[in-house]
């Protein structure tokens, strides 16, 4: 064989095995700002990560090199329905509750109308203005919800959204007459005489939201991955909230996008850390082939109280159960409070294999 076949034999075969290597590597990932980790004199390599997921807005081109150079996927989080900062100024944006009057913010979240067009074209110039500035490896939807706050144990769970716009979008796509009257009136009859259309109709609108932005990521960047996380409540939960609040279906989800990101904060949701590897049980059974990526986000910040080392390694244990072929942690700002979970989860990940 000549000596220059042999050399691409020999690439295909080195390609191959790359691939194929890199498809049974554990994903094993830092969420919120990872630059602080690097400043802090710390090296992903050296940490065992493999993955940062960092927010957009703290994307920049010398940390992207250098997570590049130190071998770690950049997936960015791309927060789809926060309003907080445009709702504000565009107050045809502003989610409007049952009672016809703009939602309360809920604790710190502030959500949006998710059917105000300019809103939507807000975000897909900012995704594609993402796209063009990095070559990513994947774009995590983030705030996948209608306006709400379940990240406490007490969640704030408000009905919307109850505008002109979205009540004139459900009377026509879902072919439903709704008597006159205000705003109120007309949602005071929706929830008696439609909820479960309209329960279906606002899933509806979240999914086409997972479409829409995994067309654009499509379009731009075929070999990336469109990721989402997610509130990782059973669907009884707080009565159905899941569903019929947040607008949540997960197997819905599941089939729109790459990768599922549960949220397995537990000392947030106010459960005992062993309810991470119940709900990836759960999921395990519920989501259909072919199944996307399982890759949880667990929680190592303090608050509410205290997340102590040994918690912290407990997560991580039990976030890394099957389904999970991945996972990242909550956030950079915990490990550089405590140096102990840096080393909790740097002998974590430096021991995770692939399943």
């Amino acid at each position: 064989m000549p000596r220059y076949l042999c050399l691409i034999f020999l690439l295909i075969h080195f390609v191959a095995y790359s691939q194929q290597d890199q498809a049974q590597t554990f994903v094993k990932g830092i969420y919120g700002n990872p630059e602080r980790v690097l400043k802090a004199g710390y090296d992903f390599e050296d940490l065992g990560v493999n993955a940062v997921f960092v927010r957009r807005s703290s994307l920049n081109q010398p940390f992207y090199s250098q997570a590049k150079m130190q071998g770690s996927k950049v997936f960015v989080e791309f927060p789809t329905l926060n309003g907080k900062g445009y709702v504000e100024d565009h107050p045809d944006a502003w989610p409007i509750n049952e009672k016809g009057v703009p939602a309360q913010p809920a604790d710190w979240f502030m959500g949006v109308c998710p059917t105000d067009p300019g809103f939507k074209a807000y975000r897909v110039e900012q995704l594609r203005e993402l796209l063009h500035d990095y070559l990513v490896d994947g774009v995590f939807l983030d705030y996948l919800h209608w306006h709400a706050q379940f990240e406490t144990d007490q969640p704030i769970l408000p009905e919307t959204c109850f505008c002109n716009r979205c009540i004139s979008l459900f009377e026509t796509e879902r072919g439903v007459q709704i008597p006159g009257g205000d705003n109120a009136e007309k949602a005071k009859w929706i929830l008696a005489n439609q909820e479960s259309a309209w329960r279906n109709w606002r899933n509806g609108i979240l999914n086409s939201w997972v479409e829409d932005m995994g067309k654009i990521l499509r379009e731009i960047q075929p070999k990336a991955l469109l990721g989402a996380f997610y509130c990782a409540w059973f669907p009884e939960d707080h009565d159905g909230a899941l569903y019929r609040t947040l607008g949540i279906d997960v197997p819905a989800l599941a089939a729109g996008v790459d990768v599922l990101a549960p949220m397995l904060f537990h000392r947030m949701y106010g459960r005992p850390v062993s309810w991470a590897g119940d709900y990836l049980e759960w999921l395990d059974k519920i989501v259909d082939s072919p199944r996307p990526l399982v890759w949880p986000i667990v929680q190592a910040h303090d608050k509410p109280g205290t997340v102590s080392p040994e918690e912290f390694l407990e997560a991580l244990r039990e976030g890394s159960r099957t389904p999970a072929s991945g996972i990242m942690m909550f956030s950079e700002q915990s490990l550089l409070e405590n140096p102990e979970k840096i080393k909790v989860m740097q002998d974590f990940y430096r021991d995770l294999q692939a399943p």
